[in-house]
């Protein structure tokens, strides 16, 4: 999966850290941002592979942003998939209403991040909501 870019839209810094790290180990090439609508323009600027969104992001939050996403013709074959550490009850099926094809809780498990990417990565066209 080398060569794929991931775009990363996350406002907490420890998170990205260990995102980026647990990514470059993988071989991704990685875009970043700390908000929804820096993360939007980003995507429409590079069109990345997959993007992963924080949910709870300052100003529009990452399900909204999903939203965004899937109404924009040019990503709408992108595979979203939600972050989230405040695991609340119906939060994963918020997501799946908003269009993610996913979603990863925190604390991140760092023995299955990267196959839980290359996963969502081979969904492709076939599950993107």
């Amino acid at each position: 999966m080398e060569n794929k870019t991931i775009l990363v839209i996350e406002d907490d810094a420890m998170n990205m850290k260990l995102v980026r790290a647990l990514l470059t180990i993988g071989g991704y090439h990685i875009l970043e941002a700390v908000d929804a609508e820096a993360g939007i323009r980003l995507a429409e600027e590079n069109r990345p592979d997959l993007i992963l969104v924080d949910i709870q992001l300052p100003g529009m939050d990452g399900l909204t942003a999903t939203r965004i996403i899937r109404k924009t013709t040019a990503l709408q074959d992108i595979a979203v998939v939600a972050l989230s550490s405040y695991a609340m009850q119906g939060d994963e099926k918020k997501a799946e209403e908003a269009g993610c094809a996913g979603y990863i809780t925190k604390p991140i498990n760092t023995r299955e991040f990267i196959e839980t990417i290359t996963h969502y990565l081979c969904l492709g066209e076939r599950d993107v909501r």
